[in-house]
């Protein structure tokens, strides 16, 4: 089995590969470099806008900074395998440092190849705060458990489980937890090559 990469780890690679620097990639994808050191340090990610963008300024698909390895045929996940695939969180460490709080990206078909969109189970905690992010592309979403409330662009909407929304991802948006209670959706990305 191949060894698991993260986003930061990829991009650190592919810096590597094509002599990228920190400033040079920050110039060229918008993102600020001390966000690119957190993410390629840290492991942090504030949310799918600063991969996108990573990922665009290094002529790759957003899919190459989340593969393990790449699977020609189709790509299963079954019940509960999705627990297995974490691949990074959003938001903030705990108080306590050992808990992540905010959004948590499960992916579902990470090692299929040439994919051009990107599917996850992700659950979203009552504390989450996460800032409006836009990005090339589109997004669907389904609620599969929960009330999740949408801000899209000066529009709100509050969504419950068997509710979807599909959506531009240039206009700023973001999602969080309608009321006290975590929330499940079922997500698909899609950013254009």
């Amino acid at each position: 089995m191949a060894t698991k990469h993260g986003p930061g780890e990829r991009i650190t690679e592919l810096c590597k590969t094509y002599s990228v620097s920190r400033e040079t990639l920050a110039e060229r994808s918008g993102v600020p470099v001390d966000l690119i050191k957190l993410i390629e340090e840290g492991g942090h990610i504030p949310d799918l806008a600063p991969l996108v963008k990573i990922s665009r300024a290094l002529g790759v698909r957003l899919g190459t900074l989340l593969d393990d390895h790449e699977e020609l045929g189709p790509v299963i996940s079954r019940s509960g395998s999705a627990e297995e695939t974490v691949r990074f969180f959003t938001g903030r460490s705990s108080d306590s440092g050992t808990e992540r709080e905010g959004l948590t990206f499960k992916a579902l078909a990470a090692d299929k190849n040439s994919r051009h969109m990107e599917p996850f189970i992700i659950d979203i905690e009552p504390t989450a705060d996460q800032k409006k992010s836009t990005h090339e592309g589109e997004e669907f979403i389904y609620v599969l458990a929960g009330s999740l409330a949408v801000e899209y662009g000066s529009d709100n909407h509050v969504l419950n489980a068997g509710d979807s929304i599909y959506y531009d991802s240039i206009v700023p948006h973001r999602v969080i937890a309608a009321g006290n209670q975590s929330v499940r959706i079922l997500a698909v990305v899609y950013t254009p090559v």
